[in-house]
């Protein structure tokens, strides 16, 4: 039995708990609905409820005036607040996601959810942004379920072939522009990439170290003491790779320093040295 709950739970099947909540974290019926909304405790995901307000909320592309808006000036003033937004976010630690919805349903319009690396982050964003306000309006930020945004994206609304519209009960997710996502997005990936080349060394020396014998953990190549300046230049792999000696000499690459080996003696001095052996334990044994 146990089970079979474990496996219907979240889906249509499930007369207990609400589907809609636990894919998309809102649900149409609100404190109404007949079956039960889980609020997580603690979650990467964040849903900060009705945030955005585009220009055109009450008749699409026409603003408040009854004047009507081009295309492109709603873009730009929806990516001037997905910019301020994720930048205020971005104080709390690594953003994976951020998504803005377009629909137009209460219980969905101008959502935004923020994915956070650790749980952590999202719980200090939490804790920051209570009782906070944006544009005038109070910040209302929970904890959501959301984990995985494919299943609570809609397809067809990716596809241009939605016929639901704006009250579809799944995510309308407004996109920013490629050089935006770049902009923003792009600093996590150079920053991945100069962590894994800063504190890694490279495939060929770790290989190279194996067959000595001599495997060491990584943190043993990194340099000890402070880099100097010129370490970014083109000495950056002898650097990063190199430790000093307790003497101060470079080793080449990080190598260990091997024991001097001792002069191999001629076959005459061994021989002299095995005979002189074998006088010795037989005195010693007389």
């Amino acid at each position: 039995m146990a089970e079979h709950l474990a496996s219907i739970f979240g889906t249509e099947k499930d007369r207990v708990n609400c589907p809609f909540y636990f894919k998309i974290g809102a649900c149409r019926h609100g404190d109404r609905c007949s079956r039960l909304h889980n609020k997580p405790t603690i979650s990467p995901t964040l849903l900060l409820s009705n945030m955005y307000h585009r220009p055109d909320m009450i008749t699409p592309g026409i603003d408040a005036q009854g004047q009507p808006i081009e295309p492109q000036k709603l873009q730009e003033h929806f990516e001037d607040f997905y910019e301020d937004i994720f930048e205020e976010l971005n104080k709390f630690g690594e953003i994976e996601s951020l998504n803005v919805c377009d629909n137009l349903a209460d219980h969905m319009i101008g959502n935004v959810y923020v994915q956070f690396r650790e749980e952590d982050q999202a719980a200090a964003a939490v804790k920051a942004l209570q009782g906070r306000f944006y544009s005038g309006r109070p910040i209302i930020v929970d904890f959501s379920p959301v984990t995985d945004f494919r299943e609570a994206t809609c397809r067809q609304y990716e596809e241009n072939s939605c016929n639901r519209g704006g009250y579809c009960n799944f995510m309308h997710v407004k996109q920013i522009g490629r050089e935006l996502r770049r902009k923003l997005f792009g600093r996590y990936q150079r920053s991945r990439g100069s962590r894994s080349r800063s504190r890694s060394p490279s495939p060929y020396h770790r290989r190279e170290n194996r067959d000595r014998g001599d495997y060491r953990d990584r943190d043993d190549y990194r340099v000890s003491g402070r880099r100097s300046a010129d370490s970014v230049s083109g000495r950056r792999s002898a650097d990063r790779y190199g430790r000093y000696d307790s003497d101060g000499g470079r080793r080449r690459h990080g190598s260990p320093r091997r024991a001097r080996s001792p002069i191999r003696e001629g076959s005459e001095e061994r021989r002299a040295k095995i005979a002189q052996w074998n006088r010795e334990r037989e005195e010693k044994h007389a």
